[in-house]
């Protein structure tokens, strides 16, 4: 394969990847304002997970919320905006892990989703899932910081296990000499 149909390939999985990660995003949260606004709580597996409707105006368990508007537009809009054209940018163009590609373009389409919420909902983020077991649980999210944990995640593990590779001493099976 030559490498501009290597780049080809790049590009595609990448926009693909965040497209993906975007249009699911969207659709639950349609999917959340339709059937869980203005309703009472769904409990599901003994309230293993909560299905509730709520609106953040700021970032992760509601950072930012009280920040004046100039600071939460740099911080929680122009920056990550940025970030996400940049990442996305340097994925189609540079990156050539396939795996790398794949987790941070779910990391990009996470925030291109929340993104879009600031844009459409007054800077609100729609947020409609809540995990955990008994006192122990989440804050309530969406399927974008899902995509953005996830990706981030399964990223590190990654490169942790690339580097102990790198790192692992070489292998000795020959023999020795005695």
């Amino acid at each position: 394969m030559n490498v501009l149909q290597e780049r080809k390939k790049h590009i595609v999985l990448t926009l693909g990847t965040v497209f993906a990660n975007y249009a699911v995003d969207r659709v639950t949260k349609l999917a959340a304002c339709a059937f869980l606004k203005g309703r009472e709580d769904i409990s599901l597996l003994h309230n293993v997970m909560v299905l509730m409707y709520r609106e953040n105006s700021g970032a992760f368990l509601s950072l930012g919320a009280e920040w004046n508007a100039a600071l939460k537009y740099v911080a929680l809009l122009v920056a990550p905006l940025l970030l996400c054209i940049a990442g996305t940018v340097y994925l189609m163009l540079k990156e050539k892990n396939l795996q790398r590609i794949v987790l941070c373009a779910c990391v990009i389409g996470g925030g291109v989703g929340n993104l879009f919420d600031r844009l459409l909902n007054g800077f609100n983020v729609i947020d409609f899932m809540n995990f955990g077991i008994g006192r122990l649980r989440t804050g309530v999210l969406n399927f974008a910081d899902l995509s953005v944990t996830a990706g981030a995640v399964l990223l590190l593990l990654s490169e942790l296990r690339e580097t102990k590779k790198q790192l692992a001493p070489a292998n000795t099976d020959n023999p020795s000499d005695d």
